[in-house]
């Protein structure tokens, strides 16, 4: 028993081809395959390949560059698939690492620096962490104490960065830093800051990993820096203007990730039916039951009207609409499809019984790894705010 594939919820049409490549791909890593690497903490480096020699890692990266050209929709099919895959967080971050860094490098950064370094990470040979956050300084970027000052022809930089996804393996981060100091009258309080490829491979960088309840496949960690010099050739875009150049691709990462989220949900949801028509408790399967069909029904339910909400934020997106459009749809997409899915891993867990917690299901697994979607890359109280604030028009509540 399980559900028809013309029902399945789907956040975009007509992109057949690119949804078979992947699944033919995913067919190749069984469920095992992701709990041995997440028992030996491991990167997936296997399936990371795969996709890299199909293109599909830079996709969306234009032609010029030697990517696939692909719209942002496109993107969103390829990573819904990768999501409901099997693979879970660790096989969507495994795909979608390298976007920011790629996105912000291809839109800002000089002719000099992408001779340097874009060919390498197209081409996946150069891992790029991206270093943000900060332990006093989580959803308000505003306040990073992390500092790069001019020497000469050299930026220096000393400060901390937490969450790192990828700095075990990872050459260079991305990295956000404070070039001038933070307004002290509240105005303007995210200028000063500015983008830096940074080294991550050299003695003035400690990098510590940390130990998560899950999603251990692919790493985060802690970095320190101290007194590390970055060439003031490797600033990306503007000195001063970072923020607001990150911020240029949050759209585009929140859908994508609204993408991942609903596949992650189709693939718990399927799950959930195949055992509810399976499973015999009290002489009938528990799929008789509407304790167990209801909440399946809800979750069907909830991720159709994700996948719808991505399909519109993908399209608007993809058709050029203006920037606070897409963040009213992105930020509405990443809500939708983070709650949907989390909800529906936690519906298919209590289906399950006591064998949820059987590593063997998969179900739990799932259940982690979904979770922190409700947080990152913004926590959805955050994106209640800024539907709040922005959409309804009422006033700023922080």
């Amino acid at each position: 028993m399980t559900i028809r594939s013309e029902h399945l919820p789907l956040t975009t049409v007509g992109h057949d081809e690119i949804r078979q490549a992947v699944r033919a791909i995913n067919a190749k890593y069984p469920l095992e395959y992701w709990s041995e690497k997440e028992r030996k903490k491991e990167f997936p480096a296997e399936y990371f390949q795969d996709f890299v020699e199909s293109g599909f890692t830079t996709m969306t990266v234009p032609e010029e560059y030697g990517g696939g050209g692909a719209t942002l929709s496109q993107g969103a099919a390829m990573l819904e698939e990768v999501g409901a895959g099997g693979g879970a967080t660790a096989a969507c971050s495994t795909v979608h690492s390298s976007h920011i860094a790629l996105s912000s490098i291809i839109k800002y950064g000089s002719p000099e620096l992408k001779e340097k370094y874009l060919a390498r990470m197209v081409a996946g040979e150069l891992s790029v962490s991206f270093g943000v956050t900060e332990p006093d300084a989580g959803t308000d970027t505003s306040r990073i104490s992390t500092t790069a000052v001019r020497d000469g022809d050299k930026y220096i930089v000393n400060g901390q960065k937490v969450w790192n996804s990828h700095a075990q393996r990872a050459e260079k981060c991305l990295l956000l830093c404070r070039t001038s100091a933070r307004a002290s009258d509240g105005t303007e309080t995210t200028s000063g800051m500015s983008m830096l490829m940074a080294d991550l491979k050299v003695p003035q960088v400690t990098i510590k990993r940390i130990a998560k309840l899950g999603r251990n496949a692919v790493d985060s960690n802690e970095v320190w820096f101290d007194d590390l010099p970055v060439d003031v050739s490797d600033l990306v875009g503007e000195e001063g203007q970072g923020f607001r150049q990150i911020l240029a691709s949050v759209n585009a990462e929140r859908i994508l990730l609204a993408a991942e989220c609903v596949g992650m949900g189709r693939w718990c949801l399927e799950r959930g039916v195949e055992y509810a028509g399976q499973r015999v408790v009290f002489g009938r399967t528990i799929g008789k039951n509407q304790s167990v069909q209801h909440p399946l029904a809800d979750s069907y339910i909830q991720l159709s009207a994700a996948a719808l909400a991505v399909r519109a934020a993908a399209d608007a997106y993809d058709a050029g609409a203006p920037a606070k459009e897409i963040g009213r749809l992105a930020n509405t997409a990443k809500y939708l499809a983070s709650e949907a899915a989390f909800k529906t891993a936690d519906h298919v867990m209590q289906i399950h019984g006591g064998y949820s917690f059987a590593t063997e299901y998969h179900i739990g697994r799932h259940w982690i790894e979904l979770r922190p979607h409700r947080i990152a890359p913004v926590n959805n109280q955050m994106v209640l705010n800024f539907i709040s604030e922005k959409v309804l028009g009422l006033e700023r509540s922080y």
